[in-house]
């Protein structure tokens, strides 16, 4: 029971922070907040996060206590507060400290953020000494994570370490009551990093407008290689489709969607519908790419009240998305992609990682003159080095929540809270969209982004990864968690680890795993976990899983039947095989003769080629996968045969569906076998190929297949729930990115009186799956 304060009587008290506390301005906010209350005492930061020391009268004290979380810096998470008594000093005014280091190091690092509205005020004030400086930033914007070297976030333990500030920008630096007291990037024109624009060999060109001379080449259709904070963008006008094509073919990436960046909100809405949540998004300091449907031509030409005509040039490029309905769209968050927009009045730019396809972004700037030299037509570098590469963020709203598809800059290194203890555990996901995580207490922290660890540029930026954050965040992991794919770099590098103990994890019950986590969930659920590939505990490629699960194990409670892969990995890159596959499958040698245009349209040798591996079993591995049936149903309704990116064709048959009336939902049969309920397929591939004779549209086709899944799979839910009482179902894996499928099965198994839970925190795809792992292999090491 607490007593009341009793006015006159001297006390100290110890306030110790932990959370999002450094490099958000907290110790300033500290300081005037002190001295608003009248109270002597101390600030600094250390290792575990921000230590406070307040002496005086102690109702001011109290008062000062109860102030810190409500008013605290908008950029700031406060995780730990708390509060001890100390002996009197009988100091007399209120010091920052220098700060110092502990054992162990807990303090969480802020993530990048973009540039806030006072910074931009400035930097286009004609009158102000930071006019157009391209890195301008104080304790509530800018850089963080990616130019840290170690903690705590001081300046020496930064890249601009190489930066002396100059007298005024160490006055603002030295000055409580400054927006930049204490802010380690501070810089300005005389003291900061600076700007270059070089050719395609390196050589600066001359002049004293660089972005001036970087936004003439980009009006003139060139490409210019930009570098941002967590690495280099490749840049062309989006509007320029010539550009955007000439851009693809140089960085061979042919058909995948490209992100743009627009101005401002207005002119994202002019391109695409942005409902309120997504404009808010859109707007976060994150700046992440947000996904938006896209407006139709007749819509965007016309006529918005308040704003002129749109001409035919404003149209966004076809080639920067082909074939599907959204685009990615961020806004700028640098103060140098400002001033590029300000100089070039340009409606939109394609921003892409600067990069070969699957090859991590560009950082420094030789290794983007090496790596990026023929895709380049120039290069506006800069000298502040970036220390850990960071690519854009991408979400999607859905439901009212936030869906991460790719979580990196603005969100990472930020943890994931959890509802328990956990030992230290490295987790080194997959192979396809890898990121790590690493776990302390109730933290887990997943890594940016890393990509596919299909090269050794790949791998060599996955190693950097988990030599920065074991060092950064110093964990000693006591277990190495790893996916059952032998082939996979990342379990490959994960069984060469001595000294820690090594957990495989299947790659399905990692999926529901994160989906727990995420959700604070410590109990047995029905999983849903659908993708595209991963390896099985019997050795075939799993897909399409319903699992009952925990962090202690699984039991595979349905799944769709197995059919051949015919090529392996050929056959994800070419989804007609898949569609052969099924076809001969439920239909025998007989498919052949069947008249529907996909089997007239087949080439007749490639066809002979892989009937042979089916009939033989030759590199035809069996599959379950959830993935592949979207393929094939895609290819046989004519919508894809060959794909040049991960899900396209599913991406692709999702864009297809027309509305209609679900009681017209493809029929699917489940079966039971050795205890465990198979899906099968017959009965959908019959009913599509009578549609085809019949000539029913490709949009109701794909309406009726994923109206069969959303029907087949709350039947599968009913079913385990009948035999187990469970009623929480969790929803993860690729396959539910989705909108359609993920939204309307969330909707029908809610109806049926499930408790439904997705993922928004992290990805449902492949980049949660280090998550899960970690969480199965601490409930391991506990066990």
């Amino acid at each position: 029971m607490s007593t009341k304060a009793q006015p006159g009587s001297l006390v100290r008290k110890r306030i110790q922070i932990t959370g999002v506390v450094q490099g958000v301005g907290f110790r300033p906010y500290i300081y005037r907040l002190a001295k608003e209350c009248g109270l002597a005492g101390t600030v600094l930061n250390d290792s575990a996060g921000v230590d406070v020391e307040v002496e005086g009268d102690a109702v001011p004290v109290e008062k000062f206590i109860a102030r810190v979380r409500p008013e605290a810096p908008p950029l700031s998470k406060i995780v730990t507060f708390d509060v001890s008594e100390l002996p009197v000093h009988g100091d007399r005014e209120f010091r920052i400290v220098m700060s110092h280091g502990t054992q162990e190091q807990k303090v969480l690092i802020s993530p990048d953020v973009a540039v806030c509205q006072d910074c931009l005020r400035e930097m286009f004030d004609p009158h102000d000494r930071r006019y157009k400086y391209p890195f301008i930033n104080c304790t509530n914007c800018g850089p963080r994570f990616t130019i840290v070297r170690d903690i705590p976030y001081d300046r020496p333990l930064t890249s601009m370490a190489v930066f002396p500030m100059c007298p005024e920008c160490q006055r603002e630096y030295d000055d409580p009551a400054n927006r930049r007291f204490h802010a380690q990037p501070n810089a300005c024109w005389k003291c900061g990093p600076q700007v270059q624009l070089w050719d395609a060999t390196g050589k600066a060109v001359t002049g004293k407008d660089p972005v001036g001379a970087a936004v003439a080449r980009l009006r003139a259709g060139e490409i210019v290689a930009i570098k941002g904070l967590g690495g280099f963008h490749l840049a062309v006008d989006a509007t320029n489709n010539d550009a955007v094509e000439r851009l693809r073919q140089r960085k061979r990436r042919f058909e995948k969607p490209l992100a743009i960046m627009v101005p401002d909100v207005e002119t994202a809405q002019r391109y695409c519908e942005l409902p309120d949540e997504s404009r808010r998004v859109m707007e976060s300091v994150q700046r992440p790419i947000v996904l938006l449907r896209r407006k139709v031509v007749s819509q965007i030409c016309q006529k918005p009240a308040g704003m002129g005509n749109y001409q035919v040039s404003d149209r966004i490029a076809e080639s920067v998305a082909p074939g599907i309905h959204e685009l990615g769209v961020f806004l700028p968050y640098t103060p140098l992609h400002h001033l590029i927009f300000a100089a070039g009045k340009f409606k939109a730019l394609v921003m892409t990682s600067a990069n070969l396809s699957e090859e991590p972004i560009a950082i420094d700037n030789q290794e983007a003159l090496q790596r990026l030299g023929d895709i380049a037509d120039w290069f506006l570098v800069h000298n502040r080095e970036i220390l850990i590469r960071s690519d854009d963020s991408v979400v999607r709203v859905s439901g009212a929540k936030i869906r991460q598809i790719r979580r990196s800059r603005g969100f990472v290194p930020m943890p994931v809270f959890l509802n328990r203890d956990l030992p230290p555990v490295l987790a080194v996901g997959g192979e396809l969209k890898n990121t790590i995580c690493l776990t302390r207490a109730k933290t887990a922290f997943l890594s940016q982004h890393v990509g596919d660890l299909e090269n050794m540029e790949s791998f060599g930026f996955f190693e950097e990864t988990v030599e920065h954050l074991t060092r950064i965040l110093e964990i000693e992991p006591q277990a190495v968690a790893y996916d059952l794919h032998p082939d996979y770099l990342s379990t490959k590098w994960a069984l060469e680890q001595k000294g820690k103990k090594l957990i495989g994890v299947q790659h399905h019950h990692a999926h529901i795993a994160s989906c727990m986590a995420e959700n604070g969930l410590d109990e047995s659920v029905i999983g849903f976990s659908l993708d595209g590939t991963g390896y099985g505990t019997d050795g075939k490629i799993w897909g399409g899983e319903v699992l009952i699960a925990d962090y202690t194990g699984f039991e595979r409670a349905a799944h769709f039947e197995y059919i051949p892969l015919p090529g392996g990995a050929a056959a994800i890159h070419e989804p007609w095989r898949m569609a052969v596959s099924y076809l001969r499958h439920h239909f025998g040698a007989e498919f052949a003769n069947l008249d529907i245009p996909f089997v007239r349209s087949l080439d007749l040798k490639k066809l002979g080629v892989v009937v042979q591996m089916l009939q033989k079993g030759i590199h035809s591995p069996l599959t379950s996968s959830c993935g592949r049936l979207f393929d094939a149903v895609a290819a046989l309704a004519g919508i894809r045969n060959i794909v040049s990116y991960e899900g396209q064709a599913a991406i692709q048959l999702e864009n297809t569906i027309v509305p209609g009336e679900e009681r017209d939902a493809y029929e699917f049969e489940i079966c039971e076998q050795d205890g465990t309920r198979i899906i099968h397929t017959r009965q959908l591939f019959e009913a599509m190929v009578r549609d085809l004779c019949a000539r029913v549209e490709r949009g109701v086709i794909a309406r009726r297949f994923h109206d069969g899944l959303v029907r087949i799979f709350a039947e599968v839910a009913e079913a385990i729930r009948k035999d187990t009482g469970l009623r929480k179902v969790c929803l993860s894996g690729g396959t539910f990115q989705n909108l359609y499928l993920a939204e309307n099965l969330q909707r029908r198994l809610e109806l049926a009186g499930f408790e439904v839970l997705t993922q928004s925190e992290v990805p449902c795809n492949d980049g949660g799956l280090s998550l899960g792992q970690a969480m199965i292999a601490a409930s391991q090491l506990r066990s």
